[in-house]
């Protein structure tokens, strides 16, 4: 297999001595820029610096309405909606609760609300369709969201 250094002489014009490497000096300061505001951005949204790597790949929340309840009780139903706490995934990141629209970020299970109404609010993903909240000392709580079963 050939090394790094190789592929990027193969995929690079020659460069007559005397002509200097200007475009290789220019890619390591853009590469930098770009790392800076990646890092940034996620400083920024509370990941911190290597955190998202520990957490996982980004991913997307299967689209539908997500309803959220707590555990119930043995003498009645085995869950309590919390009215007004659902909500909807939409397109790519974004959410929507009656109170307004939102964005999310999914990095591996955790899914971590970054705009609108539920900006803030920590979730991990238990299963397929169930998200459990995460509370403020990020310990999990007994609030569950499920998306529905009608759910596209």
């Amino acid at each position: 297999m050939k090394s790094p250094a190789d592929l990027r002489r193969a995929f690079s014009p020659p460069i007559p001595n005397g002509q200097g490497g200007w475009h290789q000096t220019a890619c390591v300061a853009i590469c930098a820029h770009m790392s800076y505001r990646v890092t940034a951005f996620l400083i920024a949204i509370g990941l911190g610096t290597g955190a998202s790597a520990a957490m996982g790949p980004l991913a997307t929340l299967p689209h539908g309405e997500y309803v959220c309840s707590l555990p119930g009780d043995a003498g009645g139903s085995a869950w309590e909606v919390l009215p007004g706490k659902g909500f909807t995934i939409e397109n790519a990141s974004t959410y929507r609760t009656e109170a307004g629209a939102g964005v999310y970020l999914m990095t591996g299970n955790r899914v971590v609300f970054t705009r609108g109404p539920m900006k803030g609010m920590q979730f991990d993903r238990i299963g397929n369709s169930t998200l459990q909240w995460i509370d403020e000392a990020g310990k999990p709580g007994r609030v569950r969201c499920t998306r529905g079963s009608g759910a596209g």
